[in-house]
């Protein structure tokens, strides 16, 4: 009986969610902010999954794999740092982490407009 009720819960909380593929979009292209401001491109992905991730459909996950390639770009970026001094490998890597920041951003944004799947590679999963 008790299991009916949760799931009953359940059901009306994803119920009461709203579609708004546009605030998805937003927030996959917010961290392009990373370019100006250099931490905005976290923060505000970040501010938008806290405040919307129970009002909006699909915030919470998209809003988990944004934080997790973020904190995963920003790792990776501190590991180039000493490899810049092994024969200048860090630089390749630095380059080639500033494309995927570019790009997959974009990339996603088009998805999530589309109703359709994303994914940020080389994203460790923080959060789950």
């Amino acid at each position: 009986m008790n299991t009916n009720r949760v799931n009953n819960q359940k059901i009306k909380q994803i119920m009461m969610l709203r579609e708004d593929r546009n605030l998805l979009v937003v927030a996959h292209l917010s961290q392009l902010l990373d370019l100006v401001t250099g931490i905005g491109g976290f923060i505000v992905p970040l501010i938008l999954w806290l405040t919307q991730r129970d009002k909006v459909l699909n915030m919470d996950e998209h809003g988990k794999q944004i934080l997790n390639f973020q904190i995963s770009a920003f790792i990776y970026s501190i590991i180039c740092i000493p490899l810049i001094f092994l024969f200048g490998l860090g630089i390749l890597a630095l380059i080639a982490l500033g494309l995927l920041v570019l790009i997959f951003p974009i990339i996603n944004a088009i998805k999530a407009s589309n109703g359709e799947p994303t994914y940020y590679p080389l994203s460790i999963q923080f959060l789950k």
